[in-house]
């Protein structure tokens, strides 16, 4: 038996070497076919061509197949993509819009206000804000204009846009001003256009609180915040900001000055309303001429 199979794998071997020949000098055949440069052999090839290509579409048809389903894998990942930039796009719109419809209900309010003036007699000075000095118990900055520029304790500053706070401290060629972050500021403001009074106090957040309403069901988030004029420390109508509600629904103000980019603040000149103190000058009785006296008979 072990003649047998040795005599088997006998035969076997030369013929997978005489079979491994002949596919070698076919293949070196046919390269050299294809290299030849001859008309007779172009017209050959030609004919080869012609005859063996049909027959072979049937194998290219699976070839094909998974071409084409290829590309469309690629297609779909493609749309996939372009779906969710198209989301992201709209929710991006759907933000775009809820801002513009804030804007122009906000521009339909400053229209209603734009008939009001301050007083022509409130002018300003600007000045560069040196250094901020906020910290987690105090919110202040630094001016460069001071007690030479005539700057007073109390007077408002502004950023172009908002009241940013009041003077607290003046020096020759410096002041300090407290921001209305501070926890030791308290502003009279007046909501619109609700007209209720209130007080903006600050508690070192960048939204501070809006206390002591009359009516709080008449305020709305949104609506306008303004200085009330009370007490003659700041003028009537400057802005403070917007109406706001924080999550445990306590009223805060969203303050319209840009705290994070304070370099140059405007100090308001406001030098107080004059007292009355003799209301008599100032609304006095009116006397009527009396007749004179008919002359009688006899």
């Amino acid at each position: 038996m072990a003649r047998d199979r040795t005599s088997g794998e006998d035969y076997i071997a030369p013929i997978r070497r005489l079979l491994l020949g002949i596919l070698v000098l076919c293949l070196v055949g046919i390269f050299l076919l294809w290299r030849i440069d001859s008309p007779r052999v172009e017209r050959f090839r030609a004919q080869i061509v012609d005859a063996v290509l049909p027959s072979f579409d049937w194998t290219m048809t699976p070839v094909t197949a998974t071409v084409d389903l290829f590309r469309d894998f690629q297609s779909y990942q493609r749309i996939v993509e372009q779906n969710r930039e198209l989301r992201r796009e709209l929710q991006q719109m759907k933000a775009w819009k809820e801002a513009a419809l804030q804007l122009e209900q906000e521009n339909a309010r400053l229209l209603d206000l734009n008939n009001v003036r301050l007083d022509p007699r409130l002018t300003y000075i600007t000045g560069v804000v040196l250094a901020d000095s906020g910290s987690p118990f105090r919110q202040s900055v630094l001016l460069n204009i001071g007690a030479r520029d005539g700057v007073v304790d109390g007077w408002a500053a502004m950023d172009g846009i908002g009241l940013v706070g009041r003077i607290s401290g003046t020096g020759r060629n410096s002041s300090r001003v407290i921001l209305l972050t501070d926890s030791s500021s308290r502003i009279p403001v007046v909501v619109q256009p609700s007209g209720q009074r209130g007080l903006v106090e600050g508690d070192n957040t960048p939204a501070p609180y809006l206390d002591f309403l009359e009516n709080t069901d008449q305020v709305r988030p949104g609506d306008r915040v303004v200085t009330s004029g009370d007490g003659g420390v700041f003028p009537a109508g400057l802005l403070v900001g917007q109406v706001a509600s924080d999550p445990g629904g306590r009223l805060r103000v969203r303050l319209s000055a840009d705290y994070e980019r304070l370099e140059f603040l405007r100090v308001l000149r406001h030098h107080g309303r004059e007292t009355i103190t003799e209301p008599g000058e100032v609304v006095g009785p009116v006397f009527l001429p009396t007749p004179a006296p008919e002359a009688s008979d006899g």
